[in-house]
């Protein structure tokens, strides 16, 4: 497969994940976390399928379309090693969607960092939020919720916080 077809078909499985979550988290109360803004293009998404809901991007240096970055009150800039803990003890148990896309291409490093996320779930996630991944966090105490239609296992991983 071309890395153009592999592209194509993370970014379509991206949107199906995106929307499956948006739907489960409809009627759930709480915020909304970005894990990594990029280009912006999921940040944009986000709010456009959560209309009025507070969308929260976490980014370690903004590099995103001038149109798709959260003001400065919904953008915490730095290290997520920092940044992720702050925001457990400043919102506890209310996020209703998180949404990690921090692949690097450096399995090591994505496996260090998904590992580190999956620690501060616990502290974040509101009971019945759903976490969205790029990578395996393997969240203790969640349950793994199956994936959209026509989404290959391994390419996206969805959670159900208990």
């Amino acid at each position: 497969m071309s890395r153009l077809d592999s592209n194509i078909r993370r970014l379509q499985a991206q949107r199906a994940c995106l929307d499956r979550a948006a739907a489960l988290v409809r009627d759930l109360p709480g915020p909304v976390f970005e894990l990594g803004l990029g280009n912006g293009r999921t940040y944009d998404h986000l709010r456009e399928i959560l209309p009025g809901r507070e969308i929260f991007v976490f980014e370690r240096e903004v590099a995103a379309h001038p149109d798709c970055i959260p003001d400065p009150a919904h953008l915490l800039l730095g290290d997520i090693a920092e940044t992720l803990p702050a925001a457990a003890a400043r919102f506890g148990r209310q996020v209703a969607l998180l949404h990690s896309d921090i692949g690097t291409g450096d399995a090591a490093r994505n496996a260090r960092i998904a590992a580190f996320i999956a620690t501060q779930l616990p502290a974040l996630m509101r009971p019945g939020g759903i976490v969205l991944s790029d990578q395996d966090l393997g969240y203790p105490g969640a349950a793994p919720l199956a994936l959209p239609a026509g989404v290959k296992p391994g390419r996206y991983f969805l959670y159900r916080a208990a």
